[in-house]
């Protein structure tokens, strides 16, 4: 298809100029300039706050539904081992590589094409349904200045698909993350005297339960919650008494569980003192009966449950992963991905959006 062709092209062009763009996360407003740029570009008409850039729909009707088109501009920094550099977009066969050129500059530039597809004059007719484009800062820190700012601006929204690298198969569910301190208290003395509390022995039944836990609600898409003890602080020197011992632990929830759920599940069964960094990173899913998720299976695509974080976690509506790439590939060395799969990428993109009802 010559259209597609065309938008594949558009997208490519667009990729190039944001992975020469240095964009690591709380430093994206280079690249939030290229987008809202690309975008007026294009003839719409852009809003922007911080560094989230979007547009809403030409034709926007507050009685129809309207489905969020949503990808983040922001990178990781790169890894030492890159073998080519990250800022330069190179093209060695199908291969575009760049720092985010998978994670997740596929599907932000994709999907931007895709709402120019279907906000053209000659499209608008056929839709029953309202889109808008966000370009979303921050997304690898969760960070404050990040899409939390830029939802409540936008017009209400029913659904969201998150262009994150999932091979363009729906992922309708996603693990959520809280990470906690647990401080074991002790008290100080001499190691050669028969004195003091050790914060470590203190410590080691906790981390036992930590190791041995299974919370009991496991999920068939994302299975149990994992729990894993990351990293342990204690003492300052050989011959003195630990009067503390931090740890540090990592917690993946599946849907059954709120994140307070599990952070008092903990603090019944520990003797240490208890400390959430943050409760908000909540698991997210969407009903498998969702018109947008029965398409998708029509299309021969198959739903699973992803194990990684995305701004999914904040958004509160139903959403689900859709995107170009691997997620294997995302923070990695010479990271790539295939100009094949952003062509795939846009014809099913298109094909998931043409004459559905997702009321």
């Amino acid at each position: 298809m010559k259209q597609i062709d065309f938008y594949t092209r558009e997208a490519v062009d667009l990729l190039g100029r944001l992975i020469a763009t240095p964009s690591t996360s709380r430093d994206e407003r280079d690249a939030a300039d290229i987008m809202e740029q690309t975008l007026q570009g294009y003839g719409f008409t852009v809003s922007r706050e911080t560094n989230n850039v979007w547009a809403v729909d030409p034709a926007y009707d507050d009685s129809r539904p309207t489905v969020l088109l949503n990808a983040h501009i922001d990178t990781v920094k790169p890894v030492k081992t890159w073998t080519k550099d990250p800022y330069t977009p190179l093209i060695e066969g199908d291969r575009l590589y760049g720092l985010g050129s998978n994670d997740c500059g596929g599907g932000l530039v994709t999907l931007l094409q895709v709402f120019r597809y279907f906000c053209h004059d000659r499209v608008i007719p056929s839709r029953s349904f309202n889109l808008i484009f966000l370009a979303s800062a921050e997304e690898e820190v969760s960070g404050p200045d990040g899409i939390v700012r830029a939802l409540p601006l936008l017009p209400r929204v029913d659904v969201a698909i998150v262009g994150e690298p999932t091979g363009m198969q729906p992922a309708i569910a996603e693990k959520g993350l809280m990470v906690l301190d647990l401080i074991a208290h002790g008290k100080s003395g001499h190691a050669a005297r028969n004195e003091g509390v050790n914060a470590i022995y203190e410590a080691l039944d906790d981390m036992r339960w930590i190791r041995d836990f299974s919370f009991p609600k496991v999920s068939k898409l994302l299975g149990p919650v994992k729990m894993t003890l990351t990293v342990v602080n204690a003492g300052t020197q050989h011959n003195v008494i630990p009067d503390t011992c931090t740890m540090l632990v990592d917690i993946r929830s599946n849907e059954f569980y709120t994140n307070e759920e599990i952070y008092n599940i903990v603090c019944e069964h520990v003797r240490s003192e208890v400390k959430a960094h943050s409760f908000r990173l909540h698991s997210s899913r969407i009903d498998p009966s969702h018109p947008l998720v029965r398409r998708c299976e029509a299309l021969g695509m198959v739903p699973y449950g992803s194990p990684t974080l995305s701004d999914q976690a904040l958004m509160p509506f139903p959403s689900f992963k859709l995107g170009p790439g691997e997620s294997a590939r995302s923070h990695s060395a010479d990271e790539f991905v295939q100009i094949g799969e952003l062509r795939q990428a846009l014809e099913q993109y298109v094909a998931l959006l043409t004459d559905i009802d997702i009321t």
